[in-house]
Protein backbone atom coordinates (compact mmCIF):
# COMPACT_ATOMS: atom_id res chain seq x y z
CA UNK A 1 0.00 0.00 0.00
CA UNK A 2 1.97 3.48 -1.06
CA UNK A 3 1.60 6.27 1.07
CA UNK A 4 -1.17 8.19 -0.36
CA UNK A 5 -3.77 5.36 -0.04
CA UNK A 6 -2.53 4.67 3.44
CA UNK A 7 -2.88 8.65 4.12
CA UNK A 8 -6.50 8.50 2.41
CA UNK A 9 -7.53 5.55 4.56
CA UNK A 10 -6.30 7.35 7.62
CA UNK A 11 -8.53 10.31 6.86
CA UNK A 12 -11.32 8.06 6.24
CA UNK A 13 -11.20 6.30 9.65
CA UNK A 14 -10.87 10.11 11.56
CA UNK A 15 -14.00 11.17 9.75
CA UNK A 16 -15.87 8.15 10.25
CA UNK A 17 -14.73 7.95 14.46
CA UNK A 18 -15.71 11.77 14.29
CA UNK A 19 -19.51 11.12 12.74
CA UNK A 20 -19.96 8.48 15.41
CA UNK A 21 -18.39 10.38 18.74
CA UNK A 22 -20.94 13.45 17.00
CA UNK A 23 -23.89 10.91 16.68
CA UNK A 24 -22.92 9.71 20.22
CA UNK A 25 -22.96 13.42 21.85
CA UNK A 26 -25.97 14.80 20.31
CA UNK A 27 -28.08 11.36 21.19
CA UNK A 28 -26.90 11.22 25.01
CA UNK A 29 -25.24 14.26 26.45
CA UNK A 30 -27.09 17.56 24.15
CA UNK A 31 -27.57 18.98 21.36
CA UNK A 32 -28.43 22.33 19.76
CA UNK A 33 -31.64 22.80 18.34
CA UNK A 34 -33.49 25.58 16.36
CA UNK A 35 -37.25 26.91 17.69
CA UNK A 36 -39.86 26.35 14.58
CA UNK A 37 -43.11 26.47 16.24
CA UNK A 38 -45.08 29.67 17.80
CA UNK A 39 -46.81 27.05 21.14
CA UNK A 40 -44.03 28.59 23.56
CA UNK A 41 -45.05 32.50 22.59
CA UNK A 42 -43.55 34.91 24.66
CA UNK A 43 -41.21 32.81 25.91
CA UNK A 44 -39.26 31.57 22.73
CA UNK A 45 -39.98 33.07 19.71
CA UNK A 46 -39.11 31.55 16.27
CA UNK A 47 -35.80 30.78 15.53
CA UNK A 48 -34.51 30.92 18.71
CA UNK A 49 -31.06 28.84 18.58
CA UNK A 50 -31.55 26.85 22.23
CA UNK A 51 -29.02 24.01 23.61
CA UNK A 52 -31.32 20.64 24.84
CA UNK A 53 -29.51 18.84 27.45
CA UNK A 54 -29.82 15.07 26.70
CA UNK A 55 -29.02 13.68 29.80
CA UNK A 56 -32.49 13.58 31.23
CA UNK A 57 -33.70 10.86 28.55
CA UNK A 58 -30.36 8.69 29.03
CA UNK A 59 -30.80 8.88 33.16
CA UNK A 60 -34.79 8.31 32.70
CA UNK A 61 -34.70 11.30 34.50
CA UNK A 62 -38.45 12.76 35.16
CA UNK A 63 -38.36 16.54 34.28
CA UNK A 64 -39.43 18.91 37.19
CA UNK A 65 -42.27 21.08 37.12
CA UNK A 66 -42.17 24.07 34.44
CA UNK A 67 -39.22 23.00 33.08
CA UNK A 68 -39.37 22.97 29.51
CA UNK A 69 -38.81 20.03 27.43
CA UNK A 70 -39.15 18.16 23.76
CA UNK A 71 -40.60 15.14 22.98
CA UNK A 72 -41.58 12.95 20.01
CA UNK A 73 -45.10 14.12 18.48
CA UNK A 74 -47.61 11.57 18.74
CA UNK A 75 -48.95 9.68 16.10
CA UNK A 76 -52.17 10.98 16.70
CA UNK A 77 -51.71 14.32 17.36
CA UNK A 78 -53.99 15.55 15.69
CA UNK A 79 -56.77 13.33 17.03
CA UNK A 80 -58.60 14.24 20.63
CA UNK A 81 -58.56 11.25 22.87
CA UNK A 82 -61.92 9.47 23.26
CA UNK A 83 -63.70 8.85 26.53
CA UNK A 84 -62.30 5.83 26.51
CA UNK A 85 -59.24 6.92 27.07
CA UNK A 86 -59.94 9.29 30.19
CA UNK A 87 -58.89 6.48 32.61
CA UNK A 88 -55.51 6.45 31.40
CA UNK A 89 -54.86 9.72 28.72
CA UNK A 90 -51.61 9.31 27.23
CA UNK A 91 -50.45 9.71 24.33
CA UNK A 92 -50.14 7.37 21.42
CA UNK A 93 -47.21 6.29 19.48
CA UNK A 94 -48.28 3.92 16.54
CA UNK A 95 -45.62 4.77 14.65
CA UNK A 96 -42.09 2.60 15.79
CA UNK A 97 -39.92 1.77 13.09
CA UNK A 98 -39.75 -2.25 12.76
CA UNK A 99 -36.34 -2.82 11.75
CA UNK A 100 -33.32 -1.71 13.74
CA UNK A 101 -32.24 0.30 10.57
CA UNK A 102 -35.24 1.98 10.61
CA UNK A 103 -35.03 2.37 14.59
CA UNK A 104 -31.54 3.99 14.12
CA UNK A 105 -32.55 6.18 11.36
CA UNK A 106 -35.68 7.68 13.31
CA UNK A 107 -35.15 7.69 17.08
CA UNK A 108 -31.24 8.45 16.46
CA UNK A 109 -30.16 10.12 13.34
CA UNK A 110 -33.56 11.87 13.80
CA UNK A 111 -34.89 11.76 9.94
CA UNK A 112 -38.62 11.62 9.19
CA UNK A 113 -39.24 12.30 13.23
CA UNK A 114 -41.25 15.39 14.13
CA UNK A 115 -40.74 17.00 17.61
CA UNK A 116 -42.84 19.37 20.14
CA UNK A 117 -41.83 21.42 22.91
CA UNK A 118 -43.32 22.55 25.67
CA UNK A 119 -43.70 23.48 29.12
CA UNK A 120 -44.28 20.56 32.25
CA UNK A 121 -47.35 21.93 34.06
CA UNK A 122 -48.30 18.61 35.91
CA UNK A 123 -46.24 15.37 37.12
CA UNK A 124 -47.17 11.85 37.47
CA UNK A 125 -50.26 11.32 40.15
CA UNK A 126 -51.42 15.14 40.48
CA UNK A 127 -55.04 15.85 39.58
CA UNK A 128 -55.23 18.37 36.84
CA UNK A 129 -58.19 20.68 36.36
CA UNK A 130 -58.53 22.91 33.81
CA UNK A 131 -61.50 25.37 34.19
CA UNK A 132 -62.41 29.15 34.57
CA UNK A 133 -58.97 30.22 32.25
CA UNK A 134 -56.80 28.54 34.58
CA UNK A 135 -55.05 25.73 35.50
CA UNK A 136 -55.28 23.79 39.03
CA UNK A 137 -52.89 21.00 39.95
CA UNK A 138 -54.14 18.75 43.32
CA UNK A 139 -56.89 21.71 44.03
CA UNK A 140 -54.30 24.70 43.33
CA UNK A 141 -53.67 27.51 41.07
CA UNK A 142 -51.10 26.53 39.06
CA UNK A 143 -48.54 29.60 39.53
CA UNK A 144 -48.13 30.53 35.91
CA UNK A 145 -45.79 33.96 35.84
CA UNK A 146 -43.85 33.47 32.22
CA UNK A 147 -47.93 33.47 30.59
CA UNK A 148 -49.03 36.95 28.95
CA UNK A 149 -51.23 39.04 31.52
CA UNK A 150 -54.29 38.45 29.47
CA UNK A 151 -53.71 34.20 28.46
CA UNK A 152 -56.80 32.04 29.33
CA UNK A 153 -56.34 28.76 29.28
CA UNK A 154 -58.85 26.21 27.93
CA UNK A 155 -58.99 22.76 27.31
CA UNK A 156 -59.02 22.19 23.89
CA UNK A 157 -59.89 18.45 24.08
CA UNK A 158 -61.69 16.13 26.28
CA UNK A 159 -59.18 16.84 29.25
CA UNK A 160 -60.79 18.37 31.34
CA UNK A 161 -60.39 16.91 35.05
CA UNK A 162 -57.87 13.81 35.13
CA UNK A 163 -55.21 12.24 36.65
CA UNK A 164 -51.59 12.01 35.54
CA UNK A 165 -50.83 8.71 34.43
CA UNK A 166 -47.60 7.25 36.07
CA UNK A 167 -44.16 7.43 34.21
CA UNK A 168 -46.01 10.50 32.17
CA UNK A 169 -46.22 14.05 32.28
CA UNK A 170 -48.72 16.23 31.34
CA UNK A 171 -46.98 19.46 28.84
CA UNK A 172 -48.90 22.44 27.01
CA UNK A 173 -47.54 25.12 25.24
CA UNK A 174 -47.02 28.81 26.85
CA UNK A 175 -48.90 30.38 23.89
CA UNK A 176 -52.33 28.43 24.69
CA UNK A 177 -54.84 29.47 22.04
CA UNK A 178 -51.62 28.33 19.56
CA UNK A 179 -50.30 25.21 20.92
CA UNK A 180 -51.21 21.78 20.05
CA UNK A 181 -50.54 20.22 23.06
CA UNK A 182 -51.59 17.01 25.94
CA UNK A 183 -55.02 19.32 26.10
CA UNK A 184 -55.47 17.18 22.82
CA UNK A 185 -53.50 14.07 22.64
CA UNK A 186 -52.72 13.13 25.98
CA UNK A 187 -49.89 12.96 28.79
CA UNK A 188 -46.04 12.31 27.21
CA UNK A 189 -44.77 8.68 28.25
CA UNK A 190 -41.09 9.64 29.79
CA UNK A 191 -39.56 7.48 27.44
CA UNK A 192 -40.73 9.84 24.33
CA UNK A 193 -39.29 12.88 26.68
CA UNK A 194 -35.79 13.71 24.07
CA UNK A 195 -34.56 16.65 25.92
CA UNK A 196 -35.04 20.00 28.21
CA UNK A 197 -34.20 23.31 26.83
CA UNK A 198 -31.27 24.96 28.96
CA UNK A 199 -29.76 27.90 27.44
CA UNK A 200 -31.07 30.35 24.57
CA UNK A 201 -27.65 30.86 22.70
CA UNK A 202 -29.22 33.27 19.89
CA UNK A 203 -30.10 35.79 19.55
CA UNK A 204 -27.12 37.23 21.17
CA UNK A 205 -29.25 39.69 23.55
CA UNK A 206 -31.27 36.94 24.90
CA UNK A 207 -28.43 34.82 25.80
CA UNK A 208 -28.94 32.95 28.98
CA UNK A 209 -30.92 29.94 30.98
CA UNK A 210 -33.99 29.13 29.12
CA UNK A 211 -37.22 29.14 31.71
Amino acid sequence: MNDKIKDILEWIYCIVIAVIIAILIKYFIGTPTVVKQTSMLPTLQQNDRLLLNRLTRTMKKMPQRYQIITFEAPSNSDIGLTVNDLQNPVAKYDNEPENWWGKFVYHVLEIGKESYIKRVIALPGEHVEIKKGKVYVDGKELEESYLSSDVITEATGILTEFIVPDNTVFAIGDNREGSKDCRVFGCVPLERIESTAVIRFWPLNKFGKVD
